[in-house]
């Protein structure tokens, strides 16, 4: 049979105000290279001044961090973020100096420490200042891309920050998106920053940096964690002892209590303990050695047991991290001995607390001529001691129990020297502690409340999305209604989502993903981010019944703007350009292999796959407003108006984003875009108007590119556009038959089958013979007549 002639593909506008696209030619197709070419060109300039709008001082501080590690990054080829086990940040004198707000030229001695928490002890003059940490170190402290965010925080002995410094971090707004003085006052914002103060109130907190509250945060968390894990370990924070509030108080309501630790042992007992003593010890009810101990630093104590002055002048001479102890005793014993004057220190104490022996040395002791409390028993000696309370500094921690020995003597009958000790445990009372402070929540908690209708914008939007995809069949059906849902939608995801919210997705957070789930996945780095967050999860949500289309088409503000962009550039008469499907199919390729080179780059080293990620203009034109460098700016505007002839270019050709969302959207399970047989066969209109070019010229659809406009659905059911419904409608239709109602017309029967007659014998010898012409018979009948034998000829055959 013959060929059936292939109807030429018929173009038609969706609306009378589209303008039909451009066909290129040889002018157009050269300036759309030219077009191309410009593009990366400046992308390439934005990726040159990118390093230069990077912090110098993080660079300098990384460096630093590198010489005193042990020069990590040269070790591991650049890729430092990679290693989980990477080396906390080390501070130097000088740095420590800055941070403890030391004067020009002194600097200070700085001890490693490994007890009780891991950081360096940093003293000048003969006087503690405090210690040192790494946030990492201390509390292993990520940030949003779930690399090391590193920052030295120094604490005063008193509890408070002394200042801080941002050493290491892989933040993505941080990198380029702020300055480097930004994050200089920010982090030195919490310098004077009180520990024992709850951080909720936000008192003595710096205010975070607008469009980078997560990442700010993440800092924030870090160093207040870290600061009070400093200060625990100086003697501060939950458990402290609370020397300001005071209670009058006697003796016995001291001993009720249990400020004072009590001791006794008789002489009956030391004889028994002693039995080869010279002289022998004469058994009775009198006291060999009667002790009380305590704490006399806190008011309660010190005021009522010793009194304002001697308090005053004991107190007084106190250092950091040490605390006074009062030791009174009488008997036939006594607990500061005879030798402590010529050895400077009092042999006959010890102070235990596990590993930790302390014996009180001469120039710590005061004598108390007397006691001013109510209710005192005789006693023959009374002694204030300044003790080592700092553990870091090898002291004791006197927020937990210890036990006060002293080691009475005795000769023996051989001459020897015998010792009975005699022990009382110091318990700090619950009174006298300060109240732990109430535990707040996980930062990503904090983040969640503090976002919590912003989260119910996000929300309703989503619900308001999944209604018009589930009710797309019904949508579809009305050309205006969709219109204005479209619009109207795009709309909100510019301004709500991208512009007020800053809720763009970016390649950036599906590389820090890849990496968690490597390095160790942790929920509350991606729990930090709630927007970002929700939107993520209705991603994948989409990607499994519908593709990814639903970010793409629906929820990314930077596409939204391309796409409005484009819709005003038709509508003042902008020409289109109708990219060559050859060419557009080779284009995909520069958006795949970003993806791939993103993904690779950020195993080498983070911080360049940051800077290569400036490839997406989300930052520059959602979430800064197109407040920033130049080079930036003049790139996301190249980006734009490269859409205003080629909608949504970015999307087609550019986007790593919308690359890797492709390949787990090929997981989808339903398929809820329908074709007619008819598509790319008769008409080929749906492919002209694809937003993205996401359908063949056979009509069918790429998952991979589809951004799930409905755009082609609206087409196809519409009888004013499709030409198929056009064509029934032609045919009859039903009154009233909107475009769904049409039916095509009965396919005619199949005509019977033709078959050559059988050969009848002796056929041919008739063949060549002449053939009489028929008067009125033209030339041509008779000599086709002649020159095809009868059993040739074919004939209809009624089956």
């Amino acid at each position: 049979m013959p060929a059936i002639p292939r109807p030429a593909a018929r173009r038609c506008r969706l609306s009378p105000r589209t303008p039909r696209a451009v066909r290129p030619r040889a002018g157009v197709r050269a300036g759309l290279g030219v077009l191309v070419l410009t593009l990366w060109a400046l992308g390439l300039a934005m990726l040159g001044a990118a390093p230069l709008a990077a912090a110098p001082a993080l660079a300098q501080g990384a460096a630093q961090v590198a010489a005193q590690a042990g020069s990590h990054t040269g070790a591991h080829g650049g890729g430092e973020a990679a290693d989980p086990d990477l080396a906390p940040a080390v501070p130097d004198p000088a740095l420590a100096a800055a941070l403890f707000g030391l004067p020009q030229g002194t600097l200070p001695t700085l001890t490693r420490i490994d007890a009780p928490v891991p950081g360096w002890r940093a003293e000048a003059q003969g006087a503690v200042l405090g210690l040192i940490g790494s946030t990492w170190e201390l509390v292993g402290s990520t940030g949003y891309s779930s690399r090391p965010l590193d920052v030295l925080v120094a604490v005063t002995p008193e509890g408070r920050v002394a200042g801080a410094r941002l050493m290491r971090h892989a933040e993505p707004v941080l990198t380029l998106g702020i300055s480097d003085a930004d994050i200089a006052a920010y982090v030195d914002g919490f310098a004077g920053y009180d520990t024992a103060h709850p951080a909720a109130d936000g008192a003595g907190l710096p205010p975070v940096i607008s469009r980078a509250t997560i990442s700010t945060g993440v800092i924030r968390d870090g160093i207040l964690r870290a600061a009070r894990i400093l200060a625990g370990a100086q003697g501060l924070g939950a458990g402290g002892i609370d020397r300001v509030a005071y209670a009058p108080a006697d003796w016995p309501a001291l001993e009720a209590m249990g400020a004072l630790a009590h001791v006794r042992v008789s002489m009956a007992e030391a004889a028994a303990a002693l039995p080869t003593a010279a002289p022998p010890i004469t058994p009775s009810d009198a006291p060999w050695f009667e002790m009380w101990t305590g704490l006399a630093d806190t008011p309660t104590v010190g005021r009522n047991l010793i009194g304002q002055a001697a308090l005053t002048e004991a107190a007084g001479a106190l250092g950091p991290g040490q605390a006074l102890l009062v030791v009174l005793s009488r008997g036939l014993q006594s607990h500061r001995g005879t030798g402590w004057q010529r050895e400077g220190r009092f042999a006959r104490i010890e102070i235990t607390q596990g590993d930790v022996r302390l014996t009180p040395a001469a120039a710590d002791y005061t004598q108390l001529a007397g006691l001013p409390i109510a209710g005192a028993p005789e006693l023959k000696e009374r002694s204030v001691f300044r003790i080592n309370a700092d553990p870091a500094a090898g002291g004791i921690d006197v927020t937990q129990p210890f036990r006060v020995t002293v080691l009475t003597p005795r000769a023996g009958v051989g001459g020897e020297t015998l010792t009975l000790p005699v022990s009382a445990e110091v318990t700090l009372p619950a009174a006298f502690r300060l109240a732990a402070p109430a535990p707040e929540p996980p930062l990503w908690q904090q983040f969640w409340w503090q976002k919590r209708h912003q989260v119910a914008v996000v929300g309703a939007m989503l619900g308001v999305l999944g209604l018009i995809l589930f009710a797309q069949e019904w949508i579809v059906r009305r050309h205006r209604l969709w219109l204005r849902l479209r619009t109207g939608y795009l709309l909100l995801t510019l301004l709500v989502l991208g512009w007020w919210l800053g809720a763009q997705l970016s390649v950036v957070q599906v590389i820090a993903f890849l990496h968690a789930l490597l390095l160790g996945f942790r929920w509350e780095n991606f729990l930090i981010a709630p927007l970002i967050f929700v939107l993520w999860g209705a991603v994948a949500l989409g990607m499994l019944f519908w593709g990814r289309g639903v970010f793409c088409g629906w929820l990314c503000p930077f596409g939204a703007l391309q796409e409005l962009l484009n819709q005003a550039a038709q509508r003042i008469g902008i020409r289109q350009i109708a990219v060559p499907q050859a060419l557009h199919e080779r284009l995909w390729v520069i958006k795949y292999t970003l993806f791939v080179a993103l993904v690779a780059l950020s195993f080498y080293s983070m911080e360049r796959a940051l800077v290569m990620a400036e490839v997406e203009p989300f930052k520059t034109a959602i979430s800064m407003r197109f407040l920033r460098a130049w080079p930036f700016v003049l790139y996301a505007v190249a980006l734009l108006t490269a859409g205003l002839f080629i909608e949504r270019f970015y999307c087609r050709y550019v986007c790593p984003l919308g690359a890797g969302l492709a390949l787990p959207a090929k997981l989808k399970v339903f398929d809820w875009l329908k074709r007619r047989p008819q598509c790319g066969r008769e008409c080929r209109l749906c492919e002209t108007k694809c937003t993205v070019g996401a359908i063949d010229p056979l009509g069918r659809i790429n998952a991979n590119e589809c951004v799930l406009c409905l755009r082609c659905q609206v087409i196809m059911n519409d009888e004013t556009t499709c030409p198929v419904l056009k064509r029934r409608s032609r045919g009859g239709a039903p009154e009233g038959g909107g475009g769904g109602g049409f039916k095509a017309p009965p396919i005619p029967p199949a005509p019977p089958p033709v078959r050559p007659t059988q050969v009848p014998s002796g056929a041919h010898d008739g063949a060549a013979a002449p053939v009489a012409r028929a008067e009125g018979d033209s030339d041509q009948k008779h000599a086709a007549g002649g020159a095809q034998p009868p059993a040739f000829r074919n004939q209809r055959v009624t089956p």
